[in-house]
């Protein structure tokens, strides 16, 4: 079981690392590309969000978020894969982030193309979402092995 539950986490966890690799090679010296496609999906994410909590949004510097994007699916990823709850935390923190924003089906009506495109990455996304909290889960209800103390048995003659 020990071997299977790695491979799993190592297919799992690639789906992240290598996003996290092409996107770190699309960021290039200066992030222009990965901003301008970014740039758009976050606005309007804000323009929706904003009369629904107001409160007044910081100014977003969309390089930055992409840098914390990447981190977040790398390191996340990687500690992912030796069984650690931490980086189920940060790919989880990651897809909450990430897949309103990045999967906006809800601007577009529904016999749109890009309705359906959207909404079948962001159920995708949500399915991922799923698993990590599924493998939290089962972190947290495993007990931790305890030590079981030898007890001497008494030698009679």
């Amino acid at each position: 079981m020990g071997f299977g539950s790695f491979v799993g986490r190592v297919l799992f966890a690639s789906v992240f690392i290598l996003s996290a690799y092409q996107e770190f090679n699309e960021y290039g010296d200066d992030g222009r590309h990965v901003a301008m496609v970014l740039k758009p999906k976050i606005e309007a994410f804000i323009h929706r969000l904003y009369p629904r909590v107001s409160v007044q949004m910081p100014d977003i510097e969309i390089k930055r978020v992409v840098v914390v994007a990447i981190a977040l699916k790398g390191i996340g990823g990687i500690l992912f894969i030796f069984g650690s709850s931490l980086g189920a935390y940060l790919l989880l923190l990651h897809q909450l982030i990430a897949t309103p924003i990045l999967y906006n089906f809800y601007d577009y009506d529904s016999e749109e193309k890009e309705f359906t495109q959207l909404f079948i990455k962001f159920t995708q996304n949500v399915a991922l979402v799923g698993a990590l909290l599924f493998f939290i889960g089962m972190k947290n209800s495993v007990p931790k092995r305890q030590h079981r103390k030898k007890i001497d048995k008494t030698k009679t003659f």
